[in-house]
């Protein structure tokens, strides 16, 4: 069984507690879940969590499987806890678990903050990100799902915890001419200054948001590689263009127009 639903991609909280209805929707719902499942004789629980368990952004070295936990937004907070407490309650049970932390999920239809980079790029708006020298792991959607896949079947998967992405990471300004290149057009970078962006971002109360544009955020994958065998079938490059060919397909569909209406 594999369990990815939950409550993400929040722009505008109107919740009183946040971390409360994270942890009522990711955490308890999950538990729920997985008790029925055990109570279903499911042989192996596949729970897909977030990069964003070990952290925000990496510095020296990448995530790993060994790396620490430090989530920081309520969001990875209410995915670690559930990871914890899957562990507790799988303990000694029939039921196998394995724990699945990506980091951004991205194709062509994605939501969040890939949706609108997205709608960005297609725009050519203007965009701050020629001078930034970050890197980003991501993994495509289809590579996801070939890496689950995979999970439910290798017999090495059971019990384990396995970070994934994309076997390339790129800056977020290679990212944005990749998606342009998809779109069959050409970005439009500003080379604005790091710092002033970040002092901007934090005037600005979007301290959060420079993070996850100009930091970087890097995973080393290579457990998935040598335990299972993995590797992603699309590469990053291929994956991010065809990512902008397929929203400019879906956005100029007739059922894209009606939507837009």
């Amino acid at each position: 069984m594999v369990h990815l639903a939950g409550r993400a991609h929040v722009v505008c909280e109107t919740d009183e507690a946040p971390l409360t209805a994270f942890r009522d929707a990711n955490c308890g719902n999950t538990l729920r879940v997985a008790k029925a499942a055990m109570e279903a004789g499911v042989k192996r629980f596949i729970y897909v969590s977030s990069i964003g368990v070990n952290g925000c952004g990496t510095v020296n070295d990448p995530f790993h499987e060994e790396a620490p936990a430090e989530p920081v937004a309520d969001y990875a907070r209410s995915k670690h806890e559930a990871e914890e407490r899957l562990r507790t309650l799988l303990q000694g049970s029939a039921m196998e678990l394995v724990i699945v932390r990506p980091p951004l999920v991205y194709a062509g239809h994605a939501p969040g903050n890939f949706q609108r980079l997205l709608k960005a790029v297609a725009a050519r708006m203007p965009l701050p990100f020629a001078a930034v020298d970050n890197r980003r792991s991501l993994i495509a959607l289809d590579n996801l799902v070939d890496f689950i896949g995979l999970c439910v079947e290798h017999r090495a998967a059971a019990n384990q915890l396995f970070v994934v992405a994309d076997e390339s990471s790129f800056s977020t300004g290679q990212i944005v001419r990749l998606l342009a290149e998809g779109m069959g057009t050409r970005s439009r970078l500003l080379a604005i200054p790091d710092a002033l962006m970040r002092v901007t971002a934090t005037l600005l109360g979007r301290r959060a948001a420079y993070t996850q544009l100009c930091g970087s955020l890097v995973i080393d994958s290579s457990k998935a590689r040598e335990l299972l065998g993995w590797r992603p079938p699309l590469a990053t490059e291929e994956a991010l263009r065809q990512a902008g060919a397929d929203y400019l397909a879906e956005r100029d569909s007739p059922e894209g127009q009606r939507c837009r209406a």
